[in-house]
């Protein structure tokens, strides 16, 4: 803050003594000067995500800390890999209460997987019903989150996907260097409303996409991400809607492969979800 305050300081000084030395400044010259220096800070922070984007996109999977909250709720959670060189996947433990599935599963955490458009929750055996004797629950993505949402996942997996949308937007702006889990690193900020999108030069679908999660998102989207010295983020975070997502990138690369659980140990619940979710909906 002392240095905030010296430099508010020293500007004023420096325009007293313009004044009292009969000087005038040009204001369309300045004003001009002005969006000449946000337009070429906006490119250089889009050249720094571009290439976050890029480097992330390339090495396809990483372990993992994600946190979600929804509105003041208990934030759920979740540590493991995520993977998107082929697809949306991950491989998770997460809190057993916080998700609400104490009913299932005494432990203090549970394993979740999503692989192959299903998620996969480790539950403990029922004595009847669909998940009688099962080690495993699974359910549609799309019966969770409807086909469009599923949709935007598939098409979306890699998690600094969202970041293309801040291209659309005036309002980009570098916050400084910052040290996240232990590293050096540069703090970007960006949002993205409706409008920027429609206007923008994305395809149909990439729009749909876009507009889907904005809708989501309450109708505005607020990116944070902190980029390292090798243009790799550590952390990045996404807040819209009430609803606010933290992942910390720990290790990029080299994750094992997610795969299923048995079949034979898996009881399908998705169906029962898709009704429940339809009634909710009025459907």
């Amino acid at each position: 803050m002392k240095v905030k305050y010296t430099a508010a300081w020293v500007g004023l000084t420096a325009a007293a003594l313009v004044a009292a030395t009969g000087c005038s400044s040009d204001p369309v010259r300045d004003t001009a000067q002005k969006a000449a220096d946000v337009a070429d800070s906006s490119e250089k922070v889009m050249a720094a995500l571009t290439r976050a984007t890029d480097r992330t996109e390339q090495l396809g999977s990483a372990e993992v800390k994600m946190t979600t909250t929804i509105g003041t709720g208990t934030p759920v959670a979740m540590d493991g890999t995520y993977s998107w060189g082929d697809g949306a996947a991950m491989d998770v433990e997460m809190d057993t209460a916080a998700a609400q599935l104490s009913g299932l599963q005494d432990d203090p955490t549970t394993r979740v997987k999503m692989v192959d458009g299903a998620y996969y929750y480790g539950i403990d055996p029922q004595a009847n019903g669909p998940l009688e004797g099962k080690h495993w629950m699974r359910i549609d993505v799309a019966a969770v989150a409807g086909e469009a949402g599923a949709d935007n996942i598939a098409d979306n997996a890699d998690p600094t996907s969202g970041l293309r949308y801040i291209g659309t937007s005036s309002d980009v702006r570098d916050l400084g260097e910052e040290t996240v889990l232990g590293k050096k690193t540069t703090h970007y900020r960006g949002s993205v409303g409706a409008e920027a999108i429609k206007d923008s030069k994305f395809s149909a679908a990439q729009k749909k996409a876009a507009l889907d999660a904005l809708n989501a998102g309450g109708g505005k989207l607020t990116y944070d991400i902190w980029v390292d010295g090798k243009d790799l983020p550590v952390r990045m975070k996404q807040a819209g809607g009430g609803m606010t997502v933290t992942i910390e990138f720990r290790k990029f690369g080299a994750t094992e492969p997610i795969t299923a659980p048995p079949a034979a140990d898996t009881g399908d619940l998705s169906e029962a979800v898709t009704e429940q979710r339809d009634k909710s909906l009025g459907q």
